[in-house]
């Protein structure tokens, strides 16, 4: 098996780049991307640094899209080894940013030199879209980039997003969609008094409750036959003074939708808004929009996956919408086919990440026989 992979992976794991630093994990990326054609644009907002790389100007344009910060090692010495000194044991790479996502940005850049040798003359275009804001409050990083791309109508016809999406081996799982997240953050305002003298105070836990309850217990949708149906958890709870004998002036709750294409942001919110309404509620409600639901549900991106990983492992893959939210929530809407296609995901964000060694070639030959399928006539 080749080197390549295992090495430029160890070099991007060397690399400190708790989000939202970057640690030079772009600039080592861009320099081979340069090589072989590709012209870079550093797209810095605020304390995010992105990069749009591009190889050629026609369309169709495919895309590879990742991220190179990673979420902190927590306590380093729980590790088997330092989490940012890459290490192989037993035939796995350990390191923070192994599995999530720098095994997935080594196998793309690999996969990507070895298809420009192969084909110099390919149709269409290749780019990169890689951001250092993933692992945190996502702001100033894809959004903001395809914000840009939008504004100069450069459009991405089919991007493959680099996260961890195997569960048991590498392409057994492709996520070709993603369910929309949405979180309130309700004060609910009544009046503080003594427990002794409830007429001259106004409990808004005890108002709150009945709403809370139709809240927990309402069925939004049936879901689909990708999706299932969308839920809401109450996720936190808060009020009080921390004295048996107050009555509280204020309650906090906070909730999350997952939501399904079923359902949109704004009709979520306005059911919400229309049930605490009717239960008289004097309240203030504040809306945290995480992205809307995503899905490729067919297509050439889609197609050409699937038989890349079939010419890869000999076994098909499955596709799925389970799981959190990703950048492709970003992408999705401009028009692009999206799909997610990485290394097992059993060990991102914990102690002693890893990524089997082996998974990276297999990653590797995927992603190169899908720019074979879609931009090679």
């Amino acid at each position: 098996m080749s080197e390549e992979v295992l090495d430029l992976a160890k070099e991007l794991i060397s690399r400190r780049s708790v989000t939202p630093e970057d640690a030079g994990c772009q600039e080592l990326m861009g320099a081979r991307l340069a090589d072989i054609g590709f012209a870079l644009e550093t797209m810095v907002f605020e304390d995010t640094t992105n990069l749009w790389a591009r190889r050629g100007t026609q369309a169709p344009l495919f895309c590879f899209a990742g991220h190179t910060d990673v979420v902190p090692s927590g306590p380093e010495e729980k590790w088997h080894t330092p989490p940012f000194e890459p290490t192989v044991i037993d035939g796995y790479l350990h390191g923070r940013g192994a599995a999530d996502m720098k095994g997935s940005l080594a196998a793309m850049v690999i996969a990507t030199e070895r298809f420009v040798a192969a084909y110099p003359n390919h149709k269409g275009s290749v780019a990169y879209l890689i951001t250092s804001d993933e692992e945190g409050p996502f702001i100033n990083g894809t959004t903001r980039v395809i914000d840009t791309l939008e504004a100069r109508n450069e459009k991405i016809d089919w991007c493959i997003v680099g996260e961890p999406s195997s569960t048991h081996r590498c392409g057994d799982i492709v996520k070709n969609g993603r369910r929309g997240s949405l979180t309130g953050d309700l004060t609910v305002h009544g009046h503080q008094g003594h427990v002794a003298y409830p007429h001259l105070a106004d409990n808004p836990i005890h108002k709150a409750a009945p709403a809370l309850t139709e809240l927990s217990q309402i069925c939004w949708d049936q879901g689909n036959d990708y999706f299932p149906p969308t839920s809401l958890q109450i996720s936190n709870i808060n009020g009080g003074t921390g004295a048996s004998n107050v009555i509280p002036g204020e309650l906090e709750v906070q909730f999350n939708f997952r939501f399904c294409t079923e359902n949109t942001s704004k009709g979520l919110t306005e059911r919400v808004h229309a049930l605490f309404d009717a239960h008289g509620l004097e309240y203030d409600l504040k809306w945290t929009y995480n992205g809307e639901p995503f899905l490729t549900d067919h297509g050439d991106l889609v197609t050409a996956v699937q038989q890349a990983i079939l010419d890869t492992v000999h076994t098909p893959t499955e596709l799925s919408t389970a799981g959190g939210t990703s950048d492709g929530r970003f992408i999705a809407p401009t028009g692009a086919e999206v799909i997610e296609l990485g290394p097992c995901n059993a060990t991102i964000h914990k102690v002693n990440e890893c990524v089997k060694v082996a998974d990276l070639e297999l990653l590797t030959e995927m992603y190169y026989k899908t720019m074979v399928q879609l931009l090679v006539d």
